[in-house]
């Protein structure tokens, strides 16, 4: 028997730039029983598929020179516990770091640039930074010792990341100004310069930039938190006719579970008795209560606003919606769009040329440079290793998809990966399916015209008797209007289909008739001008159909599926953003187009199969559009699966978070506008960071080489590059954090 495919969730330790993130997944992916592994950077944690266990996937990630700790079989409230309280206590220990490597590097730097060009010339001297040298070494033993083991860890790797940078360029800073301090005549005379300060500046800056840059990354999982927090920790569930209360883990399917007003759903089950409003916002981002009772579907994490009710557990565990949710923004936040790979195959390069381009330039300095050369090539291959650290690089797009997918998370648009949160900012043409995308899917009572009858309460209650034996779905559009008006449904007798007719039958005495013109025709009831009356229903998008009662015309009934109430404005918002939107239906043609009119579509196709449906979106996309296709995620599925984005309509159900790439939990076209902005906003964003990482380092390193110096005789100090570079991840994060404030418009 296979074993079977699972999740797990690692966090990573000692990962600190971009590079490092394709080894760890490299290593994970040639693992025996790994099927895929993404590593998100920006969060320091790894999501593997496949049926290799922990310990496996722990061995495989030690073996490329980093620590892994898994998290898994525990709630999701204890995972994020956990992690946070990992996080406190690294830093804690990151700003003890800064504290201890800027109390020696600052007073160090400050003597420098106000007292003394920190040279060795006498003897005193030479005891006075020898003392100032050890001090340093244990910066760089307590502070930076991190660095250290990385780099170590990497060389033994046959790799190099940005430990290895920090590593080289602190490190030979000390031992050049240890070989100045201990053997000075081995060193020209004007290059008897120690660097002990930029050494302890250096990890210090960068320390205190670590420690900004986890205290701000925090923030980005802000979204899975609030999902996680929806989560109630208990359940009072009814046993031996007793009222138990359990956490919610121990929760069986088919428990029956009370809720009391203001309390949590615990699990998602089916109303059994009693009768409440819910506020479903936090799931759906619909912000009216909706109406439960007897039959009606509850979620796990929507809030009991007023009555008490009772309702059987269906999905309990991680088989309920929030569940579900929360695994699949887990897994958009880990996965990365396609621009995210190239800023990983791009720092996976990066690394090792930098280190060429420092031993260049220190070449370049010593043959070419003015006295003292090996001073200058010292200070110059220094700052080239710190300034051109790809952290911030590494950073870049995971703390945008982070932010991007948990904002698209709380308006209730659940994005399923990356690429479809890039690919979504693209879309030119949004196919729509009619029946429950622009429309409500069900069909309702929209028009009772009287004719020989002066009440329309009777009318209804004696067409609704007579239909109440029917499976038509028309039929139950009118009987589910006379339960919604209270109306009470009489009994009939000698009911009788007439196929493509209607119906007949007796009630209270009375013969009745209700079906279409063919039926009254064949009846000899006789409908008069009534008949443009229902031609012009139907024009409108109605179903008219004739009741008659003891072989007179009582009333024309009108049945439609109506529009909801905003998909036009939806569909305008789509349509102001430069996108052509095309109704497919397998309704008849009149039907699409009132509806496409009344919608505002100017392009619509009816009458067509689910194949048609495919075979369109693949039409367009050889037309070079990017195409998006929303509907139901069942009918539709073909075409969904087709298109460059799939988009569908669902209540957060599992059938409906796995049909597509896309879910609007809403059912509101308004969510593909979101969805849509929330995609630019995020691609934006990334681009800015890419920009900025990538600019900033590239830029940096000819300064960093002294490029400069020719000109106006200045030579960058690596106490600069070191604070620039701790503070351009700090920047990264900020940035990507400035999408948390990001408000689609709605209409």
């Amino acid at each position: 028997m296979s074993a079977e495919v699972t999740q797990r969730q690692l966090v990573i330790e000692g990962a600190g730039c971009a590079s490092c993130v394709g080894k760890i997944e490299a290593a994970l992916k040639q693992t025996p029983g790994v099927q895929n592994a993404e590593m998100n950077f920006a969060d320091r944690t790894v999501l593997v598929s496949g049926t290799a266990d922990s310990q496996l996937l722990v061995q495989a990630v030690e073996s490329v020179g980093y620590n892994a700790k898994p998290f898994e079989d525990k709630p999701d409230t204890d995972v994020v516990d956990e992690k946070e309280a990992a996080d406190r206590t690294y830093y804690k220990k990151l700003m003890r770091d800064t504290f201890i490597a800027l109390s020696l590097g600052i007073p160090l730097m400050t003597y420098s640039i106000v007292v003394d060009e920190m040279t060795v010339e006498t003897n005193v001297e030479r005891l006075l930074w020898l003392a100032v040298g050890l001090l340093t070494l244990g910066v760089m033993f307590f502070s930076g010792r991190h660095f250290y083991i990385g780099a170590w860890k990497s060389f033994k790797n046959h790799s190099a990341n940005m430990d290895t940078l920090i590593a080289l360029g602190t490190g030979t800073a000390w031992f050049y100004s240890m070989l100045v301090v201990l053997v000075p005549e081995a060193v020209p005379l004007m290059a008897r310069h120690v660097y002990f300060e930029a050494t302890a500046m250096i990890i210090g800056l960068i320390d205190l930039g670590l420690a900004l840059e986890l205290k701000a990354r925090g923030k980005t999982s802000e979204a899975i938190k609030r999902l996680i927090g929806l989560q109630a920790k208990t359940a009072t569930v009814i046993r031996d006719n007793k009222e138990v209360q359990i956490a919610i883990e121990q929760v069986l399917f088919n428990d029956v579970i009370k809720v009391r007003p203001g309390e949590k759903v615990p699990v998602d089950g089916v109303v059994v008795e009693g009768h409440t409003s819910i506020d479903e916002s936090m799931l759906t981002g619909e912000p009216m209560p909706v109406e439960k009772s007897h039959d009606d579907e509850v979620v796990a994490g929507t809030l009991n606003k007023s009555g008490m009710f009772l309702f059987k557990a269906t999905r309990v565990g991680k088989d309920t919606a929030l569940a579900q949710i929360i695994a699949m923004v887990k897994r958009a936040q880990n996965s990365k769009p396609p621009i995210g790979r190239l800023a990983d195959v791009i720092s996976a390069y990066f690394v090792p040329v930098v280190m060429i381009i420092s031993v260049l330039s220190a070449l370049a300095w010593l043959n070419f440079g003015p006295e003292p050369a090996l001073a200058f090539a010292i200070v110059s291959a220094t700052t080239v290793l710190i300034i051109a650290c790809p952290c911030a690089l590494g950073l870049a797009t995971p703390m945008s998809v982070m932010v991007g997918v948990g904002k698209a998370a709380e308006a209730g648009v659940l994005i399923r990966n990356g690429e479809a949160l890039q690919t979504a900012s693209k879309i030119s043409v949004m196919i729509l399916d009619k029946t429950g995308t622009i429309t409500e899917g069900t069909p309702k009572v929209t028009d009772i015209i009287l004719a020989n009858f002066s009440d329309e309460k009777t009318v209804l209650q004696l067409a609704a008797s007579l239909e109440n034996g029917s499976e038509h779905p028309l039929a139950m559009a009118i009987v589910e209007s006379a339960h919604d008006q209270g109306i009470e449904l009489l009994k009939t007798e000698e009911f009788n289909a007439i196929t493509g007719m209607g119906v007949e039958g007796r009630c209270e005495g009375k013969a009745l008739l209700f079906g279409n013109s063919k039926l009254m025709a064949s009846k000899g009831v006789g409908i008069g001008n009534y008949s443009e009356k229902a031609q012009t229903l139907a024009k409108d998008a109605k179903t008219p159909m004739y009741f008659a009662v003891d072989g007179q015309l009582a009333a024309i009934i009108a049945v439609a599926d109506p529009i909801k109430p905003d998909s036009v404005s939806a569909i305008k918002r789509l349509q102001a953003n430069d996108i052509r939107v095309i109704m497919l239906t397998g309704d008849n043609k009149e039907t699409a187009a009132a509806v496409a009119k009344k919608a505002a579509i100017s392009e619509f196709f009816a009458e067509v199969l689910p194949e048609d449906k495919a075979n369109k979106v693949h039409e367009l996309q050889q037309q070079r559009e990017v195409v998006g296709m929303t509907g139901d995620g069942i009918n539709d599925a073909p075409a969904l699966a087709l298109a460059d984005v799939g988009f569908a309509i669902g209540t957060g159900t599992d059938v409906a978070i796995e049909s597509a790439d896309i879910t609007l939990m809403r059912g509101s076209l308004h969510g593909l506008a979101d969805a849509i902005a929330v995609s630019k906003a995020t691609l934006r964003n990334i681009k800015q960071n890419l920009f900025g990482a990538f600019i900033y380092n590239v830029a940096g390193i000819p300064f960093a080489a002294g490029v400069l110096y020719p000109f106006f005789g200045v030579l960058l100090s690596p106490v600069i590059a070191g604070a620039a570079m701790a503070f351009s991840s700090l920047t990264v994060v900020s940035n990507a954090n400035r999408l948390r404030l990001f408000k689609a418009k709605d209409h």
